[in-house]
């Protein structure tokens, strides 16, 4: 069985209920040993406390993304000057964005992103890092985002034809927008080299007041094979510490001693 590494969003936890150094000793502590999501200015704090980085943004925005050809010179721009700081920093992983949708049919934008994203494709797998297209909801969270179906994130792999670009499945925005996560995973899962969790609805915690069984689909998941980072990227309800700890431990659980099929 390939091996499954927990991670966890920063931005779920800091600032806004730990400090920073409070948040990576709490991870630490908890079992993790990848942090999600980091901002660049606390990259050197991260690497201090011997936590690597799961993977970062690539390029900004999530609304003015790959999916406008007038935005690729500057996108490039950005994923060029990050493919080289993730290789500096050992980071596996730089997330894109399709955009909102806009005039373009959604084959035209998927062969607009897919060109977007070949422009460096090259380049990051010569660096050792993968292009994540992140698939969002666009229902609840992000409304008029392009890349909020498997299939269009799929077909957009394809298009690009480089091992670099391949997708960041979010199971909680997935769920909202098409659900079927378990088959949707293990059809996908050639394309997929990243994973988000989160808690439907609300984003919050992995546990029974949520309608996803992670137990389940985290089984699923190590049943692939799969080898690389399942980021939790949830907000908690009670005790952040708690939180994590229970997290951690449970998802080790439902992984643990998984053999695939």
């Amino acid at each position: 069985m390939g091996k499954i590494t927990q991670s966890v969003s920063w931005w779920c936890f800091v600032p806004a209920l730990l400090a920073a150094d409070e948040f990576l000793a709490a991870a630490r502590h908890a079992g993790f040993t990848a942090i999600d999501l980091v901002p660049p200015e606390h990259w050197a704090r991260v690497k201090d406390c011997g936590l690597q980085i799961s993977a970062t943004a690539g390029h900004a925005s999530i609304e003015l993304g790959l999916n406008r050809a007038d935005q690729h010179a500057r996108i490039e721009q950005e994923l060029r000057a990050n493919i080289a700081l993730a290789a500096q920093w050992g980071i596996p992983n730089l997330v894109c964005f399709s955009g909102s949708r806009h005039s373009a049919t959604d084959a035209e934008a998927a062969h607009i992103t897919a060109a977007g994203l070949a422009r460096v494709s090259g380049a990051a797998a010569a660096a050792g890092v993968t292009l994540l297209l992140e698939l969002l909801n666009s229902r609840v969270d992000h409304p008029g985002y392009q890349a909020d179906h498997t299939a269009w994130g799929l077909q957009v792999c394809t298009l690009a034809g480089a091992a670099s670009v391949r997708l960041l499945y979010d199971i909680y925005h997935m769920q909202i927008m098409e659900g079927d996560v378990i088959r949707t995973i293990e059809r996908a899962i050639g394309s997929i080299a990243h994973f988000h969790t989160g808690g439907n609805p609300g984003r919050n915690d992995l546990d029974s007041s949520q309608e996803l069984n992670y137990a389940a689909i985290l089984a699923a998941i190590a049943h692939t094979g799969f080898e690389g980072f399942v980021a939790h990227e949830f907000i908690p309800k009670g005790d952040p510490r708690q939180a994590l700890q229970r997290t951690f431990a449970e998802c080790a659980q439902a992984l643990d001693g998984v053999q695939p099929e």
